[in-house]
């Protein structure tokens, strides 16, 4: 992986727009037309390279995107979604069948634990929840049939770091494919690289940054994209998760400014941990040492765009978070929102929130407390400053004790 920086991948990729604009043109259409009744026979087949067909199946400016997305994960190639759950969904359902089995993380973002747990079994498709940073309860948890193991890089809520070359070694040996789901680790991480078969992202977060559309991407090889997208059986082509074409030009210019918005929502979350963790609060970031899985995390990282812009700490109760939360809105240090990687600080109680379709037992056996605080720290210039500010709306409702504010 020294050798990898996907930053650099995407810039070296060159698309002119066919009046030789900068930015490649937007295909503002949902169906083409064929020189020849032949060549469309051909592209329904899929034998006909640089064709297009209709915008379900595909689109210049889905493939622009596309391409740059498995550029920056080291993939053959990719396909969007219109949104997250879209590609987690196709993938999932591309892979498995009425009963088989999927091993996955227990700290999964809310969504893809209620389609495993809820819908997958209306369909005969079961799945084992387990801890994922225990590779004994992984490989204890595989039964004949399992085909899929899935994780997340970070886990959502509780940023728990996944091993995952230590996964893909276990997925290989029982011939069954790791998906993870990268979302909280762009450029950071590179899954592929480290041995998963394919990698995941919700482009509405961090890597579009504007909290202004809504996306997803699946990144593999080649074969199974096309699967994904066969006319007879893909499910991304016969569920129709299709991503608009003005919605893959907008994500694609945002893209070419990750590298320096990764930089700095990482800066800023050490920055905050760091002193949170240090002024006595419960803090959980992988950057901080005290953390379970840091030196796994620093070991599997590309340190130039550091440990993320995903931090929590806990307050004790759902009553101080929500006091804390509408304070700092209030103080204009954020956003009470979910999702995350907006410019903005976004925070939110994620028990009851974006983890609340996880039944509240499990919720508790996994660690999930409902004084938990999920924050995504934005891109504040001065984080100093953000630091006091916050502190003192802590101290305001006696989450820590009135002490003079020091900056180390």
């Amino acid at each position: 992986m020294k050798n990898f920086n996907p930053a650099d991948n995407i810039q070296d990729l060159q698309y002119f727009g066919e009046f030789g604009g900068v930015n490649p043109s937007i295909s503002d259409s949902s169906t083409y037309t064929f020189l020849s009744a032949k060549t469309m026979f051909d592209t329904f087949e899929g034998n006909a390279e640089g064709c297009y067909l209709y915008s379900r199946h595909s689109s210049p400016s889905n493939l622009y995107l596309g391409q740059a997305l498995a550029a920056m994960e080291g993939t053959e190639t990719a396909n969007v979604t219109a949104s997250g759950m879209g590609a987690i969904t196709s993938t999932l359902l591309q892979l498995c069948k009425a009963g088989d089995h999927i091993v996955s993380s227990r700290t999964i973002y809310g969504g893809t634990y209620a389609f495993m747990k809820n819908f997958l079994p209306g369909l005969g498709i079961t799945t084992t929840f387990t801890d994922t940073t225990k590779l004994h309860a992984v490989e204890a948890a595989i039964t004949p049939n399992t085909k899929v193991l899935f994780c997340e890089t970070v886990s959502n809520p509780l940023l728990e770091i996944a091993d995952i070359a230590g996964l893909a070694k276990i997925a290989k040996k029982h011939n069954i494919k790791l998906v993870v789901d990268n979302t909280f680790s762009p450029l950071s991480v590179a899954p592929a690289k480290l041995g998963a078969d394919v990698v995941i992202h919700s482009l509405t977060k961090f890597i579009n940054g504007s909290s202004d559309t809504v996306g997803g991407v699946t990144c593999g090889t080649q074969s199974f994209i096309d699967d994904l997208r066969n006319v007879n059986n893909g499910a991304a082509m016969l569920l129709g998760p299709t991503m608009d074409s003005l919605r893959s030009a907008s994500i694609m210019k945002n893209l070419r400014t990750l590298h320096i918005r990764m930089k700095q929502h990482s800066y800023n979350a050490l920055y905050l941990a760091e002193r949170f963790e240090n002024d006595g609060l419960k803090t959980v970031y992988p950057g901080l040492e005290s953390h379970p899985g840091h030196e796994l995390y620093k070991s599997m990282i590309n340190h130039e765009y550091g440990y993320g812009g995903m931090m929590t700490i806990d307050v004790g109760s759902i009553d101080k978070a929500n006091e804390l939360m509408e304070l700092m809105q209030h103080r204009n240090l954020g956003y009470l929102a979910v999702s995350l990687g907006f410019y903005k600080t976004l925070f939110s109680a994620p028990g009851t929130s974006t983890s609340s379709e996880i039944p509240l037992d499990e919720q508790q056996q996994m660690g999930l407390t409902d004084g938990l605080i999920r924050f995504s720290i934005g891109l504040d210039n001065d984080i100093i400053r953000t630091y006091k500010m916050m502190k003192n709306c802590m101290q305001e409702l006696g989450i820590l004790q009135q002490v003079a504010v020091s900056v180390l």
